[in-house]
């Protein structure tokens, strides 16, 4: 579902009939629908963010079409008779193996009615013929690689339909066939290109509106674990088709005809008589055959030829892939002529129709040109003497059998001159400019690096004159966004303070600072632990014993410990507190049973109902509730009245079967719940256990009663009940006296089918006195890691733990800081959470937890830091929370390495799987590898765990720590799965949610009914619930009818035990049982029969209703309108209190409260969560305001209310005279507030029946809660939806907003959350029900669980449940079934990451920490888990990552950061733009563009230029059509970003062949000291065929070796195209070199990417959007929303990114200016010591305003250059003009 976009295509309506030709067709179709649903599209990574694990479908020609598209590979080219396919079978297996590198499912499909579009090409015979040939070759090849490939006719072929049906693809990888300018194109009827293009983009809306989502080949990237396009997500539409009137699709029609025949006439015209090809003769045989059908006799020349090429088909298999590397052979020009126009193009076709059935193909047209040359300049040498006697024999025989014949080479070379026969060419070999390394000399990188042996210049090369070069050694001490702010105190290198603050600043900082520590508070209170209970704060004193978990847990381990039977010597003094103690307890005994009579007298005049009422008051008093005999007792008056009631309402039981069997489930799992609690309460004296034995006998669990009593700790002494306990039994039978009692059932069925939830769910939890709980055996392992120290009692263990939502992870976190804080005052624990949500979630759990007193002034127990806002001295506690990007800043700050990193003895890194995020995972991967101290990482949802344990263990290692891993697979509380349907024809009205009456629309989903999607494999975490496995277990006996003998051991009153009442333990054996069946019926099953056994099991256990359905009702997707419409109905279904569809027996009335809320809503389209709320406040607004006008309960009330109104002056004096009446004092203050309804009412607030408030919600607190955040940029409406128990939660609303929406919904106020992500990871939000509301391409099979697993938690709830909300039946499916992705990650050794370690050791001073993080860094095996680089290679990438940033500038000889370091290192997250900036700025190029005459000029131009280099975001190839730029004429935005200035361009480029070289150089120094670069590399990557070749000692294999073109670092399979080792780009450099190089392209600082595609005229991929030079421009949002296509959502980020970009700009200019001439830099710091916040952000983030900051002017410095300081000018206004309307954005 997207709000913002969904409503755009359909906006369109019908589209006209087209009567013109293709190029009009195709006009009208762009702007009709594809131009807009490419607006929708969003650029995302396929398998991080969107497919996992699931399976997608890559179109065979848009990938060959790729293959021999690429600029290297010779083959179809003009005036160029190359034909190297060896060169095209690495390209296509390469490519291929980048989707494989990333455990990409995937598989590959043709379809032969669009091959003709996909593949046409406007060309001349040659190519056509090579490109036909060379897609049979390839298709041919496919079949070799272990890769299924698919052939069908059309979209329509049924067993393409069948295909999909089985399979279930996720989306299909294709070409949409590029841009086309309609204006450029005169119409023409039969235009091929329009015609193409048309047909590929028709073929996109076919597949979209079948309900199969999209994404584009072309323009795809791969970087680190992340493959990178446009998705178009599918829209299931059956009468799609309609949107376009006839006479469009039959120019569709006769597009498709027309190419089909064009190509059919080439052919024809090439190759007029072609026979019927034989299966039976060989491929040699059949090309032959028709050869000479062809040529006949006529043609000498043509014999001839051919004789050559069949002769080099023979060779081939004899070279080597180094003998084919191979350059162009020149030829005499009528020869070439010949060759290209008539000879080739023709032999090519009649290959290829005489291979069609051939299992091996080759061909390679240099080789063929290289024996034809070698003949002619050899006429003297017979054929056995150049390719040897066995390939000449076979040469004749072939000849002689196909009636050809011979041909003498003496009489071809005599038709040719000597003089138009070039000589032999030389050796292959190039000679390449030689670079030596600029000396390089470094105390910790000397050392390390000196196996990489590389030669140093003697000498620095000469360097011309550059800008801003100044050798100043940078110095890191300020703030990188704020030169004027000091990022530490002035006794860690940081500068002298700021003056004291005026008096204003004073009071509004006190004013924030009062204002945080409320909230803060508020928060803590509504943090609950988790068992659900309120956090009790714990005093730690410094040096208590680490073990001693908590004072919580020492008194828990002492209620449970057993007595010693040696008596322990007791003082005098302890036996006097002893006595007391007694005495107390005596007199509290006296008084609860005094108490408990008083209690059992009121309540013998209520009714039975009454009665329940108020004993569940009582039980909630735990100061009498949970104490001795009186809990006992209490209990069993409870579970009387439970019984009476069933006794009482057994009158009214209606005849049928199915009601009171109903009732009889409801009071029997009621009544032995509060027999199990009381039995595992303990303390049962002996008359209880006679009650609870009795109605035990009574409901037919006798065989139950020892395992229920016996492990009950007794209590010796008995007594009397204050009541009278119900007769149950007869006295002389026994027999039950209620016959409708007992369970008519086996009791071990009964448990399965009703007690599931109920379940002991302990994992071998036994007590241990470290916590307070019984840990289970998996909770166990962590605490003891957790407690490992080695010999100097430092802690000495890293621990990864792998464990489900709800497991018990929480308490893991909190152990480890007491732990921490116990050791000492200095030790620091850092805690990582993903997002800000869960940092102040975090903080105040930790203020709720613990409370610790310092002798220090400034030290805190805790503090927090993130990029937007800090709370206390994060360089001064001992509990850091903070996010990874900011603690990787601090661990590589060289200043607090030297103080702060050596005193972290801890690092949580929660929801560690984040690592595998495109954005900013490469930190989590920096601070692993910089930690100075163990790990401990906790996730939900890391996939193949083990993979990335293994890299983590090494690095743990490396540091010199232990490691283990701890994966428990078992949710504590099941998830039940429902799904909500809209295609109900009924139609449903809201009138409130007392008198809703469920829709019946939410139905069950039993797990093994989702199995009808077709999946092969069960995920991991496919589980059941009892009464799912009950539910199966009755289904396979169902369908195996008369033979059940397999299914006897199954059956479970057989397979249980009857020792004692069943647990979750016992459960899962069980459920691995049958699933093991289960997956023996999937694999024998065909899941589109439906006769199958597996069909028949889903039929089973499927809901009735959703059964009904077909499967096109079931997936067709619901409007947007549609969905929030019927928003307010699935909240009155969650609500409702009463009957439900039972989700096992689906027709029986089901008794249990099925009231589903508190519910979180997830979706994940900002603008959708916010039209959801505005929605339900609009519909219970309006419905409110018509109940109100017509409702006489409502005249009423009003009427009462202004009744008590007038009284209020009676109502007073009455008060007053209370007052002064003298009072006893026992009796208590006298009553303060007027106790009636009316007192609290007010006609403003909204009608219970009209909101979503929980029912013990305080008026006060909530207004109270609401009036605090009044001042925050909080929307009216979202205010008014608290009022009605709705909050929105999403990144763009303000963080006071969110923390109270937070802690209101744990409190219970509000009982509905909308959200995005924001609440999935980690956030304390207990829910019952998780809600995913439509669908969204970011819903992937992680986030799935994430946000499902907020159900259900442990210590609130016994059974999460997930419901689906407006999803398609087969995308409900997917998720359920779908499997994790392998977690991704990023190679974190940039050439940035390189000069921020030089930073580290220079401006530490080498310190300790730096040194060991570095060393033990570069020990690493492998230096990322996705990366296969060793470390051996990775020394090489670092020795020329040196030289780079040596010659950049930013290094010295010594290895110190100098001049504009501070630009890359602070934009290190935006590397290669970092590079580019710094190139820019000394090549003048910048000084150039701010220098102009017109300032305005310069402004517009530098931000042109930092919109190529920052921020930039692509557009699809459709953007850059005339029809496109018509669409928005109009819009103030430009929307394609104009081209980059030529002197920016040409710097760019210039320094990018720099950066080639050096690392050109690299690859071959590497390769030539570790590879085999003369035969190493003979097998393609994928298929590993071998091309070694034979050995032969013929002329022409010494001619090939003495003329082939030798490679050290390019692959022999590239070079088969003529390259040598001369690259044209760091990206042909990484993607083309030999095997055993393991380039990364995005490691390396290339400039490509910049310098690439600059005009948008002739651009042919990807354009770039102009959006942030269209809102410096304009400002307007709503123009960057409508034209640029920026989701609103994510609009607010994105400029804030760029926002931040400048002023580090800005920041680090002013810095470098400064400290060159001498100025006070930071002579003006603001904030001081513990000030380090970040400027220009949310103001509704920070707790602090820094405008003034930005409005300050800075004089200029003594010495400082007109050019420098005018640079410096216009920064400072780009940046103050752009933050302007930024802040405007979000004012």
């Amino acid at each position: 579902m997207d709000v913002e976009f969904d409503s755009i295509i359909e906006e369109n309506g019908l589209a006209t009939g087209s009567s013109g030709g293709p190029s009009s067709a195709l006009a009208n179709f762009d702007t009709s629908w594809y131009i807009q649903a490419s607006r929708r599209a969003r650029r995302m990574d396929l398998i991080g963010d969107y497919a996992g694990r699931e399976m997608f479908v890559i179109d065979g020609d848009s990938l060959l079409r790729q293959v021999l598209d690429d600029p290297l590979l010779a083959l179809g080219r003009i005036n160029d008779s190359s034909f190297q396919i060896l060169h095209a079978f690495h390209s296509l297996e390469r490519v291929l193996n980048e989707f494989r590198k990333r455990n990409a499912v995937f598989e590959i499909v043709f379809w032969e009615d669009v091959k003709d579009a996909v593949f046409y090409k406007d060309t001349n015979d040659f190519a056509f013929a090579s490109r036909s040939l060379a897609r049979a070759m390839l298709v041919q090849h496919l079949d070799r690689l272990n890769i299924p490939v698919h052939h069908f006719q059309a979209l329509s072929d049924p067993k393409w339909q069948r295909f999909r049906m089985v399979l279930k693809p996720m989306f299909i990888m294709l070409d949409d066939g590029g841009p086309f300018d309609h204006e450029d194109e005169e119409e023409n009827m039969t235009n091929p290109i329009a015609q193409s293009i048309l047909v590929q983009r028709v073929r996109i809306f076919n597949l979209i509106t079948q309900g199969l989502s999209c994404s584009l080949l072309r323009g795809t990237t791969f970087r680190d674990s992340k493959i990178t396009t446009f998705i178009y997500e599918q829209r299931l539409e059956p009468d799609a088709k309609s949107r376009f009137e006839r006479p469009f699709w039959k120019v569709v029609d006769t597009a498709h005809q027309s190419l089909r025949q064009l190509d059919t006439n080439r052919r024809t015209a090439l190759l007029p008589r072609l026979q019927h090809i034989s299966k039976e003769h060989e491929p040699l045989g059949n090309f032959l055959e028709i050869a000479r059908l062809h040529f006949g006799e006529k043609d000498g020349l043509a014999s001839w030829m051919l004789r050559v090429f069949v002769a080099h088909l023979l060779l081939l298999p004899s070279l080597s892939v180094q003998e084919r590397c191979r350059p162009y052979d020149i030829l005499p020009h009528n020869l070439d002529e010949y060759l290209g126009k008539i000879f080739l193009p023709t032999i090519f076709l009649i290959y290829e129709a005489a291979h069609q059935y051939a299992s091996t193909v080759d061909v390679d047209g240099r080789v063929f040109r290289a024996l034809l040359r070698y003949i002619l300049s050899n006429p003297s040498v017979p054929l056995d003497g150049v390719v040897g006697e066995d390939i000449t024999s076979e040469l004749e025989q072939l000849w002689e059998k196909y009636h050809f014949h011979p041909a003498q080479f003496s009489e071809l070379a005599s038709q040719y001159s000597e003089s138009s026969i070039l000589p032999d060419a030389p050796s292959g070999t190039v000679a390449t400019k030689d670079l030596q390394l600029l000396p390089f000399s470094n105390p910790v990188f000397t050392e390390i690096l000196a196996d990489t042996q590389i030669a140093t210049a003697e000498a620095v090369d000469d360097i011309s004159t550059v800008e801003m070069d100044f050798n100043t050694v940078f110095r890191d001490t300020q703030h990188w966004h704020n030169h004027r702010r000091a990022l530490l105190p002035k006794h860690l290198g940081g500068e002298d303070k700021a003056p004291a603050q005026n008096e204003w600043q004073r009071k509004r900082q006190l004013r924030s600072e009062q204002r945080f520590t409320a909230k803060l508070q508020w928060q803590a209170e509504s943090l609950t632990g988790a068992w659900g209970k309120t956090l009790q704060q714990i005093a730690i004193v410094t040096g208590s014993s680490a073990k001693s978990a908590s004072s919580a847990a020492l008194l828990e381990a002492a209620v449970n410990q057993k007595p010693k039977k040696k008596k322990a010597h007791v003082s005098k003094a302890e036996q006097i507190r002893l006595e007391n103690t007694a005495r107390k307890l005596g007199n509290q005994d006296h008084s609860n049973e005094a108490w408990w009579k008083e209690q059992l007298v009121q309540m013998d005049l209520l009714s039975t109902e009454g009665k329940t009422s108020q004993v569940d008051r009582l039980l909630g008093n735990p100061a009498r509730s949970e104490t001795g005999w009186l809990a006992v007792e209490m209990r069993l008056y409870r579970l009387q009245l439970e019984l009476r009631a069933w006794v009482e309402n057994s009158d009214s039981e209606s005849d049928e079967d199915e009601i009171q069997n109903a009732i009889r489930d409801k009071h029997t799992v009621t009544i032995m719940r509060m027999i199990k609690e009381l039995s595992e309460r303990g303390g049962l004296f002996p008359t209880a256990r006679k009650c609870i034995e009795t109605i035990l006998c009574c409901l037919g669990f006798t065989d139950y009663i020892p395992s229920f009593l016996d492990s009950s700790p007794p209590s010796p002494d008995d007594r009397k009940l204050g009541f009278t306990f119900m007769k149950l039994v007869r006295t002389k039978t026994k027999a039950p006296i209620y016959k409708f009692m007992p369970i008519v059932e086996d009791p071990v069925v009964w448990q399965l089918r009703l007690f599931g939830e109920y379940m002991d769910r302990s994992m071998d939890s036994q007590p241990d006195p470290r916590v307070s709980f019984n840990p289970d055996a998996w909770q166990r392992l962590v605490l003891d890691c957790l407690d490992d120290v080695d010999d100097k009692r430092n802690l000495n263990h890293s621990v990864l733990v792998v464990a489900p939502t709800s497991a018990g992870k929480t308490f893991i976190s909190y152990y480890a800081m007491e732990q921490v804080l116990r050791r000492s005052d200095d030790e620091i624990l850092v805690y990582v959470a993903p997002t800000k949500a869960l940092v102040s979630q975090i903080a105040a759990e930790v203020y709720a937890r613990f409370k610790k007193s310092y002798k220090s002034v400034g030290t805190s127990l805790w503090a927090i830091h993130t990029r937007d806002y800090r709370v206390h001295n994060p360089q001064n506690c001992q509990i850091l929370v903070t996010v990874p990007e900011m603690l990787a800043i601090m661990l590589l700050s060289p200043q607090l390495s030297r103080h702060w990193a050596p005193r972290i003895k801890r690092i949580v890194l929660d929801e560690i799987h984040s690592i595998g995020q495109q954005e900013g995972g490469a930190v989590w991967e920096q601070i692993i590898l910089l930690a100075p101290c163990p790990i401990v990482g906790l996730s939900a949802t890391i996939g193949e765990a083990e993979k990335f344990n293994a890299w983590l263990a090494s690095v743990q290692e490396a540091h010199g720590f232990r490691h283990s891993f701890i994966h428990h697979p078992h949710r504590y509380s099941h998830l039940r799965k429902y799904n909500y349907t809209l295609h109900d024809s009924s139609r449903h009205i809201f009138s409130g949610t007392d008198s809703h009456v469920p829709t019946g629309r939410m139905r069950f989903l039993h797990p093994v009914s989702l199995l009808s999607f077709g999946t092969r494999l069960l995920p991991s975490d496919f589980s059941l619930e009892s009464a799912d496995c009950l539910k199966l277990y009755h289904a396979f006996k169902a369908i195996a009818r008369n033979d059940q003998s397999e299914l006897r051991s199954l059956e479970p009153a057989i397979f249980f035990k009857r020792e004692a009442f069943l647990k979750q333990k016992d459960i899962l054996d069980y459920e691995c049982v049958l699933k093991d069946k289960l997956v023996s019926v999937i694999a024998s099953s065909d899941p589109q029969d439906g006769s199958s056994a597996l069909s028949q099991l889903v039929a089973q256990v499927q809901d009735p209703t959703i059964a009904k359905l077909s499967l096109a009702r079931q997936n067709t997707a619901s409007s947007t309108d549609t969905i929030m419409q019927n928003l307010i109905f699935l909240l009155c279904d969650l609500h409702a209190q009463g009957d439900l569809v039972c989700p096992h027996c689906h027709n029986i009335i089901c008794w249990a409260d099925p009231k589903l809320q508190p519910a979180i809503l997830f979706n994940f389209d900002r603008s959708a969560c916010e039209r959801a709320a505005l929605t339900l406040l609009s519909t219970l607004e309006k419905r409110e305001a018509k109940w109100r006008a017509t409702s006489a309960e409502w005249q009423r009330k009003m009427e009462q209310w202004e009744i008590w109104k007038s009284q209020a002056a009676a109502r007073e004096k009455q008060a007053e005279r209370l007052r002064k009446q003298k009072r006893d004092p026992a009796d208590g203050p006298a009553e303060q507030s007027d106790p009636s309804w009316e007192s609290s009412f007010s006609p403003a607030d909204p009608s219970p029946q009209f909101s979503f408030l929980g029912k013990k919600s305080s008026k006060e607190v909530l207004n109270e809660a609401i009036a605090d955040i009044r001042w925050t940029p909080t929307p009216k409406w979202a205010l008014d939806a608290l009022l009605r128990g709705i909050g929105v939660h999403h990144a763009g609303m303000n963080k006071h907003y969110r923390t109270t929406v937070e802690s209101l919904y744990r409190m219970g106020y509000i009982q509905v959350v909308i959200a995005t992500g924001t609440l999935a990871l980690g956030i304390n939000a207990p829910t019952k029900t998780s809600v995913f509301l439509g669908d969204s391409p970011f819903l992937t099979a992680l986030m799935y669980r994430q946000c499902a697993g907020r159900a259900g938690r442990r210590g609130f709830d016994l059974l999460g449940k997930v419901v689906f909300y407006a999803l398609p039946m087969e995308r409900v499916q997917r998720l359920v079934l779908s499997k994790l992705p392998s977690i991704g990650g990023n190679f974190p050794l940039t050439s940035t990451m390189v000069l921020r370690l030089f930073n580290l050791l220079q401006g530490s001073a080498y310190a300790p920490v730096a040194v060991n993080a570095i060393k033990g860094l570069l020990r690493l095996p492998q230096i990322s888990f996705v990366s296969e680089t060793g470390k051996a290679e990775m020394l090489h990438h670092i020795r020329f990552s040196i030289d780079y940033l040596r010659r950049s500038g930013l290094l010295d000889a010594e290895g110190n950061p100098i001049n504009l370091f501070g630009l890359a290192a602070h934009l290190y997250h935006t590397e290669p733009s970092n590079f580019a900036l710094v190139v820019l700025m000394r090549q003048g190029v910048i000084h150039d563009i701010c220098n102009q005459t017109s300032t305005q000029n310069a402004k517009h131009d530098l931000v042109v230029l930092l919109c190529h280099i920052f921020g930039r975001r692509y557009l699809p190839s459709v953007y850059a059509s005339a029809r496109s730029r018509e669409l928005f004429r109009k819009s103030p935005s430009k929307i394609i970003l104009p081209p980059m200035p030529v002197s920016a361009r040409n710097a760019l480029l210039q320094h990018n062949t720099e950066i080639l070289h050096i690392f050109t150089r690299y690859a071959t120094a590497y390769a030539s000291k570790i590879l085999d670069v003369d035969g190493g590399e003979t097998h393609l990557p994928l298929s590993k065929l071998d091309y070694s070749g034979e050995a032969s000692p013929t002329v022409f294999h010494q001619y090939l070796k003495h003329t082939r073109i030798r490679t050290t670092s390019r692959s022999p399979f590239v070079a088969n195209s003529g390259h040598d080792d001369r690259f044209g780009s760091v990206s042909e450099l990484s993607q083309t070199c030999r095997s055993g190089l393991h380039l990364n392209e995005h490691s390396i600082p290339s400039m490509h990417e910049f310098t690439n595609n600059v005009d948008p005229e002739h651009a042919d991929t990807l354009l770039l959007n102009a959006y942030l030079l269209d809102f410096y421009t304009h400002g307007q949002t709503a123009a960057l929303v409508a034209a640029n296509g920026i989701r609103l959502g994510d609009l607010w980020y994105l400029l804030e990114d760029f926002t931040l970009t400048l002023k580090t700009i800005r920041a680090t200019v002013e810095h470098l200016l400064l400290r060159t001439t001498g100025g006070a830099g930071g002579s003006s710091v603001e904030g001081g010591d513990d000030e380090i916040a970040v400027a220009g952000v949310n103001g509704a983030e920070v707790e602090f305003d820094d405008e003034h900051t930005d409005g300050d002017s800075v004089a200029r410095p003594l010495g400082v250059s007109d050019r420098d300081w005018k640079v410096f000018e216009v920064v400072d206004m780009v940046t103050k003009e752009f933050d302007e309307k930024f802040r405007a954005m979000w004012a």
